[in-house]
């Protein structure tokens, strides 16, 4: 029942980065081994990596289909690349600042900061820590909301993504009760030219939010006075939308208990009492009552209008489940039950065979926005990862790779539509360490049904439901004197608002780095990506090559 909200400014990626030269992070402990130098952490414990690098690149981008055009570009770029992993202290960032400028009038200069980080520090030992993350990255996005990740977008479709958390987690004990609660503050924003289409549609894309999560929990575990485990909490999220002033509100009480089958089988319930509400304001109106239409192409909200309510669910909820824990590497937690006026599963499953190997799955419901959601995903990232990038573009694609546990955020870009959502999907990913070999894959499936207020503009999104579905994969390693690395990736978009909207898209690339002297590397990329997309009249296929130096400090 707990959902952990993020902090207010990207400048948490920085501040990470910062700390992690110069200080103790870490990551909070609840619920993962990552940041404890057990066995399975890839890196030892204590370790700290800083790689900052400098990059001059040549590239070439050939327009299969539809038109024949080749366009070169010239890509300056720095960044950093940092990890601090400790038993109380831990922290990865991966931040990167380029610039392209084309040589010819079809393309387009760009600018963008990319850049994923996930770290927690320890205030008090073993009671009180303090985490954050932060993600940036760069999409094109269309007027059906729909986010695509593209290789030098056009500027009048790229967007910029920024979303980060931050916040403190209390876990004590009094006698045999356990106590814990968390605070988390999140801010994502999508950034953009002009969201207006050249026939004048408005495109639905998300602005900009503020989230709060607040959880307590006070229990006893089964054997301590008690042959079962009983406790009780409660809990508040609120998410602010700028696009037409929504907001989401959930707060809840409830009771649980878990009694044990075995050594290593649990089953768990809890019963307790929810208001959920999602309301907005209607949007600006002119002298005609058609809707105002900002200068960034959203639709301008009327700060007079009455707030309505677009979604409400109030009264009983419940669920049951089973938790299986037969290893320290293995765990399973499945829960059914009721909620938001319907019946919910969630739950997650990790799996690690060795010390090299891990496989993880999350399922998950929710009703927040874009921002909520993407919040969620980067507190549940692991603190110890290595992030995969575009080799040519630089941009972040598909998921981290790490041993332990799921970074999934590809398929979470895929609509960026500003209406709150309920939100259910699966994430599973598959890392395999061998040698100096990493490989790693991730699937995912997320269904986004809209909530929108009659009497609104947001009406036309009520009951539209969006579905996307992503693989992605990647191996690198040594190869010679240097480093390769291939890439691929496949997604699946359906629009509930019109088959126009649907879209596939897939890519695959490869790159290889080789040491020329002391840091200075010699890069060489290839990479082919196409889109299809059923509101174009012919399929998207485009080529690029890239050659390049490196320095690394």
């Amino acid at each position: 029942m707990t959902r952990i909200s993020a902090c207010r400014t990207f400048g948490a990626l920085a501040t990470l980065a910062l700390l992690a030269s110069t200080g103790p992070l870490a990551a909070q402990e609840a619920g993962s081994d990552a940041h404890s130098g057990k066995e399975g952490d890839r890196r030892p414990t204590g370790h700290l990596r800083i790689d900052p690098y400098i990059e001059a690149n040549s590239i070439a981008t050939w327009q299969i289909s539809p038109g024949d055009d080749v366009v070169t570009y010239t890509q300056l770029a720095a960044g950093v690349d940092a990890s601090l992993i400790g038993r109380n202290n831990g922290a990865t960032v991966s931040l990167r600042y380029e610039r392209t400028f084309a040589h010819q009038d079809e393309g387009v200069d760009t600018d963008s900061i990319t850049g994923l980080a996930r770290g927690f520090t320890t205030i008090v030992p073993n009671v009180l820590t303090f985490e954050a993350g932060g993600l940036a990255n760069r999409t094109s996005v269309d007027a059906n909301g729909r986010s695509i990740i593209a290789p030098l977008a056009d500027a009048d479709l790229s967007t910029h993504t920024y979303s980060a958390y931050a916040g403190p987690t209390l876990q004590t004990r009094a006698g045999n009760v356990d106590v814990s609660a968390n605070y988390r503050i999140g801010y994502t924003r999508v950034d953009g030219p002009d969201f207006v289409t050249t026939g004048g549609q408005v495109a639905d894309v998300f602005d900009e939010s503020v989230s709060h999560s607040a959880n307590v929990r006070a229990g006893i575990a089964p054997g301590h006075g008690l042959p079962v485990g009983v406790g009780v909490g409660a809990g508040f999220y609120q998410e602010d939308v700028t696009n037409l002033d929504q907001r989401v509100r959930d707060a809840y009480v409830r009771g649980d208990v878990t009694v044990p089958v075995s050594p290593t089988v649990a089953l768990v319930g809890g019963i307790g009492v929810e208001d959920v509400e999602v309301s907005s304001r209607d949007a600006l109106r002119d002298t005609n009552g058609a809707p105002v239409v900002g200068t960034d192409g959203r639709y301008v909200v009327d700060p007079s209008s009455p707030r309505v309510i677009a979604y409400e669910a109030d009264g009983l909820i419940w669920d049951v489940g089973v938790v299986w824990r037969p290893s320290s590497r293995t765990q399973l937690q499945a829960t059914f039950g009721h909620r938001y006026d319907s019946e919910t599963f969630y739950g997650n499953f990790s799996w690690k065979p060795d010390r090299r190997s891990t496989f993880s799955v999350n399922v998950y419901d929710g009703v927040q926005g874009f921002g909520g959601r993407l919040n969620n995903a980067l507190a549940s990232l692991p603190v110890d990862f290595d992030v995969v990038r575009d080799p040519v573009t630089g941009e972040i694609t598909g998921c981290a790779n790490s041993l332990d546990g799921s970074g999934c955020i590809d398929g979470l870009l895929g609509s960026v539509r500003s209406s709150v959502f309920r939100g259910r999907g699966v994430l599973a990913s598959y890392t395999h360490q061998a040698g100096r070999m990493t490989m790693g894959v991730g699937v995912g499936y997320d269904r986004r049904k809209f909530i929108g207020a009659p009497g609104t503009v947001l009406a036309l999104a009520d009951g539209i439901v969006d579905e996307s579905l992503f693989v992605a994969a990647n191996l690198d390693g040594p190869l010679g004197r240097g480093n390769f690395s291939i890439t691929t990736y496949a997604n699946w978009f359906e629009s509930g608002a019109t088959s126009l909207g649907d879209a596939f898209s897939v890519g695959a690339s490869a790159s290889y780095n080789e040491r020329v002297w002391r840091g200075l590397s010699a890069r060489a990329a290839i990479a082919l990506n196409m889109l299809d997309a059923k509101a174009a009249p012919e399929e998207l296929l485009t080529a690029s090559a890239l050659l390049g130096l490196r320095y690394d400090f």
